[in-house]
């Protein structure tokens, strides 16, 4: 425990535990972390999970770069060092979401190894699944609604993934969907299928 840390006494073993949470809900709680570049597909894989989801009576959060950015995360650049704490904090929130019992499905795009393993060690191995959305940067600049990848190629954007700034591919995602001449309910119903194997109670 860090020195400024010595007067914090935690009270979390006296509080209900996760699993009379995921008792109540009937569901096992996980991350669903879907890591790809801007434009791959990840939030509108989200969002399509989320409604399948709910529709079959799962309680789910989504976290998602936008309203995060705008909300707890508002003070953090597109730095290295932004990027790391911007992920360190959903991480953290992410595991008080599963402490609850909750399904969290985080869309980000997370671009390097270091950070996704920032994640995945503060929310813990067996509760974080890694998607990887594998859409190509062409495909994503084809797709480009916000006009993000223009930006940067014409230098208005620094620091933008795939163009300025690095994007490692995960090296053993738990599952990739390549969204590239599939419909939104193909990927969708492919990710559905993968998740519903680790949330349902047995």
């Amino acid at each position: 425990m860090k020195k400024e840390d010595k007067n914090i006494y935690s009270v979390f073993d006296e509080l209900l535990q996760r699993s009379d949470k995921e008792d109540l809900l009937s569901q096992r709680s996980k991350v669903i972390w879907l890591t790809g570049l801007s434009g791959s597909g990840k939030t509108t894989l989200a969002k399509y999970l989320e409604k399948e989801l709910h529709q079959l009576g799962f309680l789910t959060q989504v976290l998602d770069g936008d309203n995060i950015r705008t909300g707890i995360n508002n003070n953090l650049g597109f730095s290295i060092d932004d990027r790391t704490e911007n992920i360190r904090r959903i991480a953290e929130v992410s595991k008080l979401f599963i402490n609850c019992g909750i399904i969290t499905i985080n869309s980000f795009v997370s671009p390097t190894d270091a950070i996704r393993k920032i994640a995945k060690e503060i929310i813990g191995e067996k509760d974080f699944l890694e998607i990887f959305v594998a859409t190509s940067l062409e495909e994503c600049e084809k797709r480009d609604t916000k006009g993000l990848y223009l930006k940067a190629r014409q230098g208005k954007i620094k620091n933008f993934t795939g163009i300025d700034a690095p994007f490692e591919h995960p090296e053993q995602p738990d599952l990739i969907i390549e969204t590239t001449n599939k419909t939104i309910a193909q990927s969708g119903e492919q990710l559905l299928i993968f998740v519903l194997m680790h949330i349902k109670k047995h």
